[in-house]
């Protein structure tokens, strides 16, 4: 098992043949984290429900905090997270910092 800390913001381009299980398990989260819930034609509730982007910033790190375990747990069952942390700015704009253990 191993640990690995993804960060979400900008863009990263789609890898499609990873060279390693941690390389895909790592693009497999971000790809959950960067895909707003009801976007993905084929399954509705693939990705994160954005809709507590205008809550108050503390009720908002605890909705998002939640969706970020349901979600990987549900589509990402080789990683278990360990932790979700937050970096912000004073626009009031988060970014998650996701910590997960990864099964190879």
């Amino acid at each position: 098992m191993s640990e690995h800390e993804i960060l979400i913001g900008g863009g990263s381009e789609v890898d499609f043949h990873p060279s390693s299980v941690a390389a895909e398990v790592i693009q497999n989260v971000r790809t959950i984290l960067a895909t707003p819930k009801w976007s993905a034609p084929m399954d509705r509730s693939f990705g994160i429900d954005a809709s507590m982007l205008d809550r108050p910033t503390p009720d908002a790190m605890a909705a998002l905090t939640s969706e970020i375990y349901q979600a990987i747990r549900r589509y990402e069952p080789r990683c278990r997270v360990l932790g979700v942390t937050f970096e912000g700015d004073l626009d009031g704009r988060l970014w998650p910092k996701v910590r997960i253990e990864i099964d190879e």
